[in-house]
């Protein structure tokens, strides 16, 4: 299935299944290309390294899905990743 992206706005492949669950990931499947998915796992990752995120804490998972909002539907301020933080972060 090709979908026009909405963040890079490329007609690309899309997803026929969620990769992310709940409403953001329908919207996911409705509007973001699987090539933009996978840089944001990259950025998702880099952001899990720097900060030493924990995915089971709730406020972790808060803080990547706003980032992931903000990557993938440009909505609000994407954390940059500052390699001075490194293992901690401020919420």
């Amino acid at each position: 299935m090709s979908i026009t992206c909405t963040r890079c706005g490329q007609a690309r492949a899309g997803f026929e299944r969620p990769p992310f669950p709940g409403a953001i990931g329908a919207r996911i499947v409705r509007e973001i290309c699987q090539e933009c998915w996978g840089q944001w796992l990259r950025q998702q990752t880099m952001l899990n390294n720097h900060y030493g995120l924990n995915v089971m804490d709730p406020q972790a998972r808060a803080f990547l899905t706003k980032n992931l909002e903000a990557f993938l539907f440009k909505s609000g301020r994407e954390e940059e990743v500052d390699t001075s933080k490194q293992g901690t972060i401020n919420w």
